[in-house]
């Protein structure tokens, strides 16, 4: 099975697409609900992008949101014993590096898998 390129606008719309997501998820350190706004744009535009490198980078970014949002769960919770704050951070740092991977590639036009058909 092959990869297929999106083709003109269609292509560049998608790029800018997933540029903005990686923004609102950036931007939901700040504004929280940012972050649910770009999960749902995942969700609702991952048919367009599906069978595409940028298919790699929405799964990219809605791995992060699911597993950020667990971890922050946990972190929350084990704040009543203060190690809590320390699986906060890690968890923040993760997201940003994250997203700065993401973003880097995304810009660099690389998939974010080696094989984005994988998994």
């Amino acid at each position: 099975m092959n990869e297929i390129t999106p083709q003109g606008n269609q292509a560049q719309s998608l790029k800018t697409l997933t540029a903005v997501n990686y923004g609102l998820y950036a931007l939901s350190f700040l504004i929280g609900i940012s972050a649910i706004v770009a999960i749902i744009i995942n969700y609702v535009k991952l048919d367009d992008v599906r069978n595409t490198w940028l298919e790699s980078h929405f799964r990219w970014q809605m791995r992060t949101f699911w597993f950020g949002l667990l971890w922050a769960v946990v972190g929350f919770i084990l704040l009543i014993i203060l190690i809590g704050w320390v699986v906060l951070v890690a968890n923040a740092i993760w997201i940003v590096y994250r997203l700065v991977k993401g973003f880097l590639n995304l810009n660099d036009g690389k998939p974010m898998y080696q094989n984005v058909m994988a998994g």
